[in-house]
């Protein structure tokens, strides 16, 4: 490729970003023209392969992009000589979409609004717009640069044919419709292959391999869901039973206190119940993390153990109970090898599974949703719980958002309508029903959102259905009413904010607490009462670390972002500081008794799983040669478990008094606050208010650093990008 002119234009708005000062021109014959008859050509050919990679890493060292998007836009130029400028470009920010979650970037925006997927900040936009001069100005001459060049594996709009697969890293998809989107190869394959899974599993044939007693069925749904006095209410947890009994997938999402796990417990009785031969049922539980896992196990239990009193011995629910074992991580169970992709379990080697129960399906990213279904027999039914309005992954794709896109409409089809009433018992209002001309996807008519919240009635309840609305000014005056209330359970609901005070106002609640509220403040006192050397011995002990686990398990801060003053770093640094001045702890090095942690990377053969959270505290025993204290170790409570690991065994873990919205998901706190950063940027959205409210059950506290944060993120959902409902529904 032979060189180009440098576009004078992108070099001094690219100057000024970085502070800078250009050298004064004058407009010559190279300067870019506004609307020229043949303009996107010309200024095309003034970038070079040089030129571009050359702003897109300065762009990087500005923080625009990372050094991995610059990076993908190298090799792409290393791999095509004569990669057009918008390929290098469409790379680099493919792969920025990849890290902020996005699993395909989408190219019509590129061509009219391209911060509608950039979301750069406003200081920006002049050397973005001066770029983008010099780019084509349709979608048809991205889309020309893209299939042009031998990196691009190029898709028709129904996401097959096309160009030849000889192994591309990028793959252009729907190049012929209106909205094409690009990928990195291993995504778009993880995308096809749920796509696919997903169409097997809901064919209208793989219900007709599953022969159903439609008589037995209603009889023990009627059983296991008593019809309420006068109620003529849809029992939607009875539908999500009925429904699931006829596919080899369910899907029931539905926000907190909706009694998802309920459902599951009931739908495993009515398996139970209805299966040819209950004694050979095979059932596994299992969520993205062990704090999930260990709630799921606990509440199906709890839940199944309390249905036996009322099934007057006809089924032998505690066997169940007994053979489903522990629930496990989706890491454990798939057999996660380390530092690799690959998994124990796959295609070629499949799960020993009939039933398979995941919680917290939110989570799930898309890699790992591959990974599950391609694991899984085609004869084993999936169920998926969780709610579709949490935060996605950190990692790439949202699926459960997708895959429950549709759900609080329905769609159902008049087959699935007449099954309702038939098995069920129950006459679906028309509003659920497909219209007439719907394309609705087979995946709706095995989709079931739970809508009465039996937990979430109260302030809580109130201001989490405020922020999933987009109603940020309800959601303020709930707030601001500083709302308290008795339930009929005796427990106060609560709600607060806070703006100004700064780290300080924080770190005084989370350590001191405010009008009887849970907060660290009991952690500290459970912390401060160990037994004496001889007080008990190891049953003192172990009750000792039970209660501070339990009690540090009440209260929790939670922030939008990881680094900074308002950031995870910043305010566990700012508690270690309150505690240790408080003489609650004493730091004299990394590790010190009463240090909570946070796993960070699965480790199978310790035991521990990203998402574990721990204290160490001094073991029972004195360590070796008759030292005068006890080694710490890292005590995990899960349920009635308790298991410790020694600290120097536990090389990624990190301090854990503060944690992201992210990390909490599949947690619940009787007290938490959520702090809200000036410049968290992107990451503020509706999804992640939402989850932080939902992680409370008694208390709710918001900090924000400056007023109007929270109608800032409120008035602004997260739309990941992805194919996966365009390929399901073509």
């Amino acid at each position: 490729m032979s060189p180009r002119p440098r576009s004078r234009a992108v070099d001094t708005v690219t100057l000024d970003l970085f502070g800078e000062t250009p050298v004064e021109e004058a407009p010559g014959a190279d300067a870019p023209g506004a609307d020229a008859p043949g303009a996107a050509a010309q200024r095309d050919e003034q970038l070079g392969t040089g030129e571009v990679l050359a702003l897109l890493r300065r762009w990087a060292d500005a923080g625009l992009l990372r050094r991995l998007d610059a990076a993908l836009a190298s090799f792409v130029a290393g791999q095509d000589a004569q990669a057009e400028p918008a390929l290098l470009v469409a790379a680099a920010l493919l792969a920025q979409m990849e890290g902020r979650g996005h699993s395909c970037l989408p190219l019509a925006p590129l061509a009219g609004s391209p911060n509608e997927v950039l979301a750069w900040p406003a200081e920006a936009l002049p050397a973005q717009q001066a770029l983008w001069q010099m780019l084509p100005a349709r979608l048809s001459g991205w889309v020309a640069a893209l299939s042009a060049s031998p990196v691009v594996r190029t898709v028709g709009d129904a996401g097959h044919g096309g160009g030849e697969d000889r192994g591309q890293p990028l793959v252009l998809a729907g190049a012929d419709g209106p909205a094409p989107l690009l990928y990195l190869r291993r995504y778009w394959d993880y995308e096809r292959a749920v796509a696919v899974h997903v169409i097997q599993r809901t064919a209208p044939q793989a219900a007709a391999e599953q022969p159903l007693d439609e008589a037995l069925a209603r009889r023990w749904l009627d059983r296991l869901f008593p019809p309420a006095p006068d109620s003529g209410a849809v029992d939607w947890q009875k539908l999500a039973c009925a429904l699931a009994l006829r596919g080899r997938l369910s899907v029931i999402t539905g926000g907190p206190g909706t009694g998802k796990t309920y459902t599951a417990a009931r739908l495993l009785a009515l398996l139970f119940a209805t299966a040819p031969d209950a004694g050979q049922l095979r059932v596994a539980l299992a969520a993205p993390t062990g704090k999930a896992a260990a709630r799921l196990k606990q509440s199906i239990d709890a839940a199944l153990l309390q249905l036996q009193a009322s099934m007057a011995g006809e089924i032998d629910l505690p066997a169940l109970v007994q053979r489903m074992g522990a629930a496990r991580t989706l890491h454990s169970m798939l057999g996660a090898r380390p530092d690799t992709r690959h998994w124990g379990f796959h295609a070629g080697r499949q799960l020993d599974v009939d039933v398979l129960i995941v919680d917290e399906a939110s989570m799930v990213h898309l890699e790992m949703m591959a990974a599950l279904l391609e694991a899984l027999p085609a004869g084993a039914r999936l169920v998926l719980l969780g709610d579709k309005d949490q935060l996605a992954s950190v990692e790439a794709g949202a699926v459960l958002g997708d895959l429950c896109r549709d759900a609080q409409a329905g769609r159902y089809l008049p087959d699935t309508l007449d099954y309702a009433l038939r098995v069920a018992g129950q006459p679906l209002p028309p509003q659920f029903a497909a219209v007439p001309g719907d394309r609705s996807p087979a995946l709706a008519q095995h989709t079931v959102m739970l809508r009465e919240s039996r937990r979430f009635g109260g302030p809580i309840g109130q201001l989490a259905l405020a922020v999933n609305a987009g109603d940020a000014a309800q959601a303020q005056a709930l707030l601001d009413a500083g709302t308290r209330r008795t339930t009929q359970g005796g427990v106060r609901s609560e709600l607060w904010e806070r703006h100004g005070g700064g780290v300080q106002a924080v770190t005084e609640l989370a350590v001191r607490g405010r009008g009887g509220l849970a907060s660290y403040a009991l952690y500290a006192r459970a912390l401060q009462n160990r037994p004496a050397a001889d007080g008990g011995g190891e049953a003192a002990h172990r009750a000792w670390v039970v209660d501070v686990l339990q009690a540090f398990e009440r209260f929790r801060l939670l922030c939008a972002v990881r680094e900074g003053e308002w950031g995870v770093s910043g305010l566990n640094q700012a508690v270690e500081q309150a505690l240790a001045a408080q003489g609650v702890i004493r730091r004299s090095g990394e590790w010190y008794a009463g240090r909570p942690v946070m796993v960070t990377r699965n480790d199978a053969q310790l035991g521990v799983f990203n998402g574990d959270i721990g204290i160490a505290l001094p073991g029972a025993h004195p360590g070796p040669s008759g030292q005068a204290s006890q080694p710490l170790r890292v005590y995990f409570l899960q349920g009635d478990e308790l298991r410790s690991v020694g600290v120097s065994r536990l090389a990624h873990v990190e301090t854990a008094f503060a944690m992201t919205v992210h990390k909490s998901q599949g947690s619940e706190f009787e007290h938490t606050a959520l702090v809200l950063p000036s410049r968290g940027g992107s990451v503020l959205g509706r999804e992640l208010v939402y989850t932080g409210i939902t992680r409370a059950r008694q208390a709710f506290s918001l900090f924000s650093e400056v007023p109007g944060l929270l109608a800032s993120a409120v008035a602004s959902p997260t739309q990941r990008a992805s194919g996966l409902l365009r390929w399901l529904q073509d």
